[in-house]
């Protein structure tokens, strides 16, 4: 009997749903410059993973159907990324990351705070500039704001990036500015 689905939208899950997808594609590419770069975008955590929390993760993928076993003749035992665990890694896949809109705003202001040091300049870089794809208003430097719940993607380009330490979110309500807010959001 299966399990029912548990949360896949925690941080560490995507990356190993990521890194599974990643796998895939390595396996089907030839060209060095591509395996290279593929294997460049797998984060550094994910190289420290305890392994028994990894396999616990697998079990989970497993459950969902997310990722299938294969014995092989030879008594290896290969694991395969299903078609609803590509549709899944795709979703927490940075190039495709949205923020939903939902029907009724529930009149919240959603705020990403960070200072990022600068030996890690690219990925304050990088996260501001995701910031801005996705919809966010630079409010003061290092300050942005948006009106629909996006936590999930926050928490995913966060650990993606590796500054899980120099980023605060919230959410708020009233901010005094909000007309101007509103108009720029088109509320």
């Amino acid at each position: 009997m299966r399990s029912k689905p548990k949360n896949i939208h925690s941080p560490l899950k995507q990356k190993v749903l990521t890194l599974l997808l990643a796998g895939t594609a390595l396996g089907l590419t030839r060209s060095y410059k591509t395996q290279k770069r593929i294997l460049k975008s797998i984060p550094r955590t994910l190289r420290d993973i305890d392994r028994g929390y990894l396999y616990r993760i697998l079990d989970e993928f497993n459950n969902n159907r997310l990722i299938d076993w294969k014995e092989k003749a030879d008594g290896s035992i290969c694991l395969i990324i299903t078609e609803k665990g590509k549709e899944t890694a795709l979703q927490f896949n940075p190039d495709f990351l949205k923020i939903k809109r939902p029907p009724i705003w529930d009149k919240r202001w959603r705020v990403v705070i960070y200072d990022i040091p600068d030996k890690k300049k690219s990925a304050r870089d990088a996260l501001r500039y995701k910031l801005k794809e996705l919809g966010f208003k630079e409010w003061q430097k290092s300050v942005f704001i948006h009106p629909y719940p996006c936590l999930n993607e926050i928490n995913f380009t966060v650990e993606f990036f590796d500054v899980r330490p120099y980023v605060r979110y919230a959410e708020l309500i009233n901010p005094t500015n909000e007309a101007e807010l509103k108009l720029h959001f088109k509320i």
